[in-house]
């Protein structure tokens, strides 16, 4: 996980798969054989989470209480108007600077003070906190933060502080002692990140000495450049894999691609000796994924249905702004009932902290538990999913079990998830899943055969109608709906014959004017 160093069992193997290729770069952390994370992005699109834009405000909405800021890109950017106004407390809750509080501004926020200070038409330095996702904007806030290795630069700020993940009251003072010592520039913060536990007071002032020049980059384009534009962006998926995936819990970094290899390698050499010689190229015959045997894992992890140890399973559906998860027992078998349901919730909710990690999903998720007759067992089953979340970089709100077995969570979203990013809505069924039965086109069929007879007028001659149909339907139509279309053709006075053409689509037909080769219907 992102910047975070773990005391690991020694018998502990972690690993960082990296998968370069010209029009993808994938990234996997391996404990012990199994794929943990996972992060995949595409060189060449451009990537703004975490960028920082000098936009210009295109209007204000009261009713949302938020504004339009033009970032240069099709979509406008839309910030809260509590998030226009820098607050250092907002950084209080941050986890090694990522996270964010939103308390409100109290007689900073209203429509009236924000349209003083920000009218349309005026610039406004954001940083990009959620990329675009699906028909949506990226969402923008005016607190700046600039992440090292060791550290993070916050602009605008007055605080200073060390990630609460760092627990050891020793190592915080020594780290405290490190802070008070650094250059830090007067309206700018500083947060200590995770991984800064036990590192040389030397190494952490290299950081921040990089830091400084980074923001002076960025201050001269915030000074000096076009509106909008990007003052800053964030380097691409293999040199944040070392800034932050790079822990002392890793034995090394694998990459297949040699000119990747000798970025990381030049940017881990910044970060000492250590670091640098845990960086390797992989030279093998097979694809790398296919040697760390990823590629498996990833195929069976993305899958709507995925198994358990115990032979229980779950059954996982993403929509938009919610993650439903369905646990089921399947084949596992015990001796004690209330036992086998225990043990496949727990694997479950293990699976599901790991799922959405790999998918990379936020928002709404809920999770339909077998139920627990037991209240220990309810509570046990919170606390493994607790524990499985703790790894989990993005902030995450979980409740406890419902009354009626659901486990209720949130998890924040930044980034398009991996299976809108990989995957297209399906252009036969329009991303349904599902198309229609052959009986239900069946009756659809009869009702627009009888819809185009009845126009017909009387008087005529009999109308000779052709239908065009895929093969799955003509079946359903000759061997059970025969006497049917047999009766119908004698009551509305016409003819019918049928043809299957396997180039139709499931729920597509035609219907055509046999005699002069009109088409009077064509559906789908």
């Amino acid at each position: 996980m992102f910047g975070l160093s773990f005391r690991r069992k020694k018998s502990m193997k972690r690993e960082i798969v990296i998968n370069a290729e010209t029009l993808e770069t994938r990234v996997a952390i391996v404990e012990n054989g199994k794929v943990e994370e996972f992060k995949m992005e595409h060189p060449s699109e451009q990537r703004i989470t975490g960028s920082i834009f000098k936009g210009r405000i295109q209007n204000l909405e009261s009713g949302l209480r938020a504004a339009f800021v033009d970032i240069g890109m099709k979509k406008n950017a839309f910030i809260h108007f509590w998030d226009m106004i820098p607050e250092d407390s907002a950084r209080m809750d941050a986890e090694d600077g990522g996270g964010r509080q939103n308390s409100r501004r109290k007689g900073k926020t209203s429509y009236d003070h924000i349209a003083k200070r920000f009218p349309a038409g005026s610039e406004i330095v954001i940083q990009v906190s959620k990329g675009p996702i699906g028909t949506k904007g990226p969402r923008v806030t005016a607190d700046l933060s600039i992440p090292g290795r060791y550290l993070v630069l916050l602009p605008g700020s007055g605080l200073k502080g060390i990630s609460r993940k760092i627990s050891d009251a020793k190592e915080r003072a020594r780290l405290k002692k490190i802070l008070a010592r650094l250059p830090i520039p007067e309206n700018a913060g500083i947060i200590v990140r995770t991984v800064a536990e036990g590192v040389s007071q030397r190494n952490v002032l290299r950081d921040m000495r990089s830091l400084l020049s980074i923001w002076e980059d960025v201050r001269k384009k915030m000074l000096e450049g076009p509106v909008p534009s990007c003052v800053y962006q964030e380097p691409d998926l293999p040199e944040r894999v070392v800034r932050d995936w790079l822990t002392e819990d890793v034995d090394r970094i694998v990459v297949d691609s040699r000119e990747e290899y000798e970025e990381i390698k030049k940017v881990g050499s910044a970060f000492g000796r250590r670091v640098s010689s845990r960086i390797q190229l992989y030279d093998g015959d097979a694809p790398i994924f296919e040697h760390f045997d990823i590629e498996r894992q990833l195929e069976q992890a993305f899958c709507r249905r995925i198994p358990l140890k115990s032979g229980g399973y779950i059954i996982i559906e993403e929509t938009e702004a919610l993650i439903s998860v369905d646990v089921n027992t399947g084949k596992h078998k015990s001796d004690s009932h209330d036992e086998t349901i225990l043990q496949v919730n727990i694997e479950a909710v293990e699976e599901v902290a790991r799922q959405l990690r790999l998918r990379n999903v936020g928002g709404l998720v809920m999770i339909d538990l077998i139920d627990m007759r037991q209240r220990k067992h309810q509570t046990a089953v919170y606390r493994a999913f607790k524990d499985a979340l703790a790894r989990d970089k993005a902030r995450t709100h979980e409740l406890p079990i419902s009354k009626l077995g659901i486990l209720e969570m949130s998890r924040q979203r930044v980034d398009e998830s991996i299976l809108a990013a990989s995957y297209m809505d399906c252009p036969y069924c329009m991303g349904r899943g599902m198309v229609k039965s052959p009986l239900s086109m069946s009756i659809e069929v009869q009702r627009q055969i009888s819809a185009i007879m009845r126009k017909h007028k009387a008087g005529k001659q009999e109308l000779k109608l052709q239908i065009v149909v895929n093969p799955t339907v003509l079946e359903r139509l000759k061997e059970k709906d025969e006497g049917v279309l047999v009766d119908l053709q004698a009551r509305l006075a016409g003819h019918l014959t049928f043809r299957s053409d396997a180039s139709t689509h499931h729920e597509g037909f035609s219907i055509i004017n046999a005699d002069t080769g009109d088409v009077l219907y064509k559906g789908t």
